[in-house]
């Protein structure tokens, strides 16, 4: 399973919420849903993510065995 628990505390230690990271990545509304139910997203949502904060993957999203 993909959990993308370390992205929402990579906002939180940079003081911003799910706005601020829509506003800055542009991903729709279904794109931060899917994240926020640990649902699959496109590599390049992702690429976004890590341009806009200037980080690493790992900042992003971790792998949960099943």
């Amino acid at each position: 399973m993909i959990s993308y628990n370390p992205l929402w505390h990579t906002l939180l230690d940079r003081g911003m919420n799910k706005g601020d990271l829509k506003d800055a990545t542009g991903l729709s509304y279904g794109t931060m849903a899917s994240m926020g139910k640990n649902e699959p997203v496109n590599l390049k949502q992702i690429d976004r993510i890590c341009k806009a904060l200037n980080c690493g993957i790992s900042d992003v999203i971790e792998y949960i065995p099943d």
